[in-house]
């Protein structure tokens, strides 16, 4: 089990940037695959992005993202970052990190995570 923490979130002007980070405990980081994923009010979680282990050279993203954002994991200081450009309103949510040790069969799938941060709310403005 690890245990995640986002950090990062705020208030952003559309066009705006942010850069997320969830700092993960425990020696194994580098052994997991991790996501992003978005809740919006009234909204189902979904998934924003995964990248895979160790050297994180496969990364995955949602269709409505792709291009906007970019995921990346520093193994040596257990973080995983969302780097968000462009920014639209539709991007208000709250912004939560996930770990699988597995590959997971979908990565899109939060189900296939194991462990999940509390969150950090990302709002942006018209």
């Amino acid at each position: 089990q690890v245990q995640l923490t986002e950090s990062g979130g705020g208030l952003v002007q559309a066009g705006g940037s942010l850069r997320l980070s969830c700092a993960a405990s425990g020696p194994t980081f580098s052994s997991y695959v991790m996501g992003w994923f978005r809740q919006a009010p009234g909204k189902e979680r979904d998934f924003v992005a995964a990248i895979t282990w160790i050297d994180g050279t496969n990364t995955y993203y949602a269709d409505s993202v792709k291009g906007r954002s970019t995921i990346s994991r520093d193994n040596a200081k257990n973080t995983l970052f969302l780097q968000m450009d462009n920014l639209t309103p539709e991007g208000t949510a709250v912004y939560y990190c996930a770990a699988s040790l597995f590959e997971p069969g979908d990565f899109g799938a939060g189900g296939e995570y194991d462990d999940w941060g509390q969150g950090t709310q990302v709002t942006v403005s018209s």
